[in-house]
């Protein structure tokens, strides 16, 4: 069996009808978006606990809900990535209270939150990385919107 030596905890975040993304802009480098996420730490107790301190440091936020939909393994140089992909909806944000060290280093680029209305077509329309999770966005759109609004009593 292949190690893990990287998982990730990203969100497909939804706020009503829209993707809540951040827009990276690095000197030299063509802009492009991810979601929001980051890093599965050792204090973590959970890959969602990891995804709830990333969306905390990233946007100052709070999920309502949150549903493990898609993995996607990458190789690195001594074993697997793991990116963990959550379906989930915001529950608040502030920006000001994010807690991320990245937004202290500008040689790391700019970090701007965006929205964009959550459909196929607009997910096409970005250089979101990975292209893998874009291509996944895009082809489930409606299945993402199901899995959020299906009620666990209804399951």
């Amino acid at each position: 069996m292949t190690d893990v030596i990287k998982r990730n905890a990203r969100a497909i975040l939804l706020d009503g009808d829209e993707l809540i993304l951040i827009k990276r802009t690095k000197p030299g480098r063509e802009p492009y978006w991810v979601s929001v996420g980051g890093g599965v730490e050792e204090d973590d107790t959970t890959i969602e606990a990891a995804l709830h301190r990333e969306v905390f440091e990233e946007l100052g936020g709070k999920l309502e809900r949150a549903e493990l939909v898609h993995l996607i393994t990458d190789e690195l140089e001594g074993g697997i990535g793991i990116q963990h992909i959550f379906a989930a909806r915001l529950e608040s944000m502030d920006l000001a209270a994010r807690t991320g060290t990245e937004f202290a280093k500008p040689e790391r680029g700019g970090y701007e939150v965006v929205r964009v209305l959550f459909t196929a077509e607009a997910v096409r329309g970005l250089n979101l990385m990975p292209p893998e999770l874009a291509e996944f966005i895009a082809t489930n759109t409606d299945a993402i919107i199901s899995v959020l609004d299906t009620s666990i009593r209804e399951a």
